[in-house]
């Protein structure tokens, strides 16, 4: 579990640093959008990923590991942005880094809860199955966004969105010891 520990953290934090960049960048922009243009921007990016595992090529210039990337940031925007409505705050790029940490830590907790039970059965599974599980998550998430948040025997969006995270750091993961 320790070298799980630190391949997560060192995941964690790149993850975070574009995100920090981005926010620089352009802001915090994205708190227009509602959860369900994000859970499409996930889907995007994970379509793309299953594309380009399917095809054996990309016709972008862009490195397969940052769409894994993209849906971690997207993930962390869309569990805050179903807990905190956007038209009831304002948020600095300090706060947001400040709610980023917290909602990761959540995430990163989530994770040693999960392999205590799971036996860290993410390491025998393979990118490709990995893809899946996110974009099967992401039609569950769409399900539930459909029926306007109701669902009456699952997780809810925000679980979803969790192990959408923790997925997308796996895969990080796999693709860095290679």
């Amino acid at each position: 579990m320790e070298t799980t520990n630190s391949q997560y953290t060192k995941v964690r934090k790149l993850c975070r640093d574009i995100f920090e960049k981005k926010t620089k960048d352009y802001g915090t922009s994205w708190r227009i959008l509602r959860p369900s243009s994000l859970t499409d921007q996930i889907f995007i990016k994970a379509q793309r990923i299953r594309t380009i595992q399917e095809t054996g090529k990309a016709k972008i210039d862009e490195p397969f590991e940052d769409a894994f990337m993209a849906i971690v940031n997207y993930c962390v925007m869309a569990i805050y942005q179903v807990r905190v409505k956007p038209e009831n705050e304002n948020l600095n790029v300090e706060k947001c880094l400040i709610e980023y940490d917290k909602i990761f830590e959540e995430a990163y907790e989530l994770m040693h809860r999960k392999n205590h039970d799971y036996g860290e059965a993410w390491r025998e599974m393979r990118v490709t199955s990995i893809t899946d599980m996110i974009l099967t998550k992401i039609l569950r998430i769409k399900q539930i966004e459909d029926n306007d948040g109701n669902t009456l025997a699952s997780e809810g969006v925000e679980g979803n969105y969790f192990d959408m995270l923790n997925y997308a750091v796996f895969s990080l993961i796999h693709l860095s010891e290679k």
